[in-house]
């Protein structure tokens, strides 16, 4: 089992989302990284079909997405980033719509409709409306749906929006059992969500595919640009303009604890740290913020 990403571009008018996108996706859970405007939706959209490149290909093993069709649907599941439901759908209303548009047989739709809620712990709620659903149930919703017909390559757009840790957690476990014989491609500037699950790394900055690799390997671009170092409060206060803080933490002596990136130590007492994935996000996107 293959998808293949082949030199894929999308132009609009005035702007180039997507930039000769290459990648070769193999069974397991693969991630997307990217600050918001950074072209995964667009890329997202055209692999589900959606959307046809400007120029360039998609080939699930060695045939073209675009020639396959229906073929390509029925072993495909998708999560957008928004998904549309009917307001006066209950949740099981939906999930049974959307199964019946899959082709899946009522026998099969009940059995899986039943172990999905469960799963997503959305049990108690299979009756209530969906428009009277919080955010991170809704969210949940919908990725029932990418997951009812089993589909051989799940797509999934910061499919974590909305969830609590909790929820967080469960789904990436879930996600890392589905994906034992499956592509599951999830997108996100989320970091943890695909900091530990992820067999591969993606980061895409403007359109273009600019780092590739495990997380071990993604780490190692930041060796020798993380550092530690703690300093009094006041101190903080003018350093805080020449110095890319991670994150800070007050300790007991009153002093501040600092993480920080920087090609070289910047303070006397920094000490090199061993880098994680979101430090070479913020490296990338300085911008950024990295959620927990």
């Amino acid at each position: 089992m293959e998808l293949k990403i082949d030199q894929v571009t999308k132009r609009y008018k005035d702007k180039l989302a997507v930039d000769h996108v290459s990648l070769t996706l193999k069974p397991g859970v693969w991630g997307l990284l990217g600050a918001n405007g950074a072209g995964k939706t667009t890329l997202m959209r055209m692999i589900a079909g959606i959307m046809k490149p400007t120029s360039g290909d998609i080939l699930y093993d060695n045939l073209s997405i675009q020639s396959l069709q229906g073929e390509y649907r029925n072993i495909f599941g998708y999560l957008p980033q928004e998904f549309g439901f009917y307001p006066e759908f209950t949740v099981t209303d939906y999930l049974s719509y959307v199964a019946a548009l899959k082709g899946l047989s009522k026998a099969k739709t009940r059995d899986k409709i039943d172990a999905l809620l469960e799963q997503l712990t959305l049990t108690d709620v299979r009756k209530k409306k969906i428009l009277k659903l919080s955010g991170g149930m809704k969210r949940r919703v919908g990725i029932a749906q990418a997951l009812l017909n089993e589909p051989e390559i799940l797509i999934l757009d910061e499919p974590t929006s909305g969830l609590d840790p909790g929820e967080r957690v469960r789904f990436r476990n879930l996600l890392s059992k589905f994906a034992q014989n499956r592509i599951v491609l999830i997108s996100t500037h989320i970091v943890p969500d695909v900091e530990y699950i992820a067999n591969q790394n993606a980061i895409i900055k403007e359109g273009k595919i600019i780092a590739l690799g495990t997380t071990e390997e993604l780490e190692r671009l930041v060796e020798n640009k993380v550092y530690r170092c703690t300093m009094h409060p006041k101190e903080l206060a003018k350093q805080e303009g020449r110095l890319r803080i991670v994150n800070l933490k007050n300790e007991e002596d009153g002093r501040v604890s600092l993480r920080y990136l920087s090609e070289q130590p910047m303070t006397e007492n920094s000490i090199a740290e061993a880098p994680r994935l979101e430090d070479l996000y913020l490296w990338l996107f300085p911008q950024e913020e990295v959620r927990a």
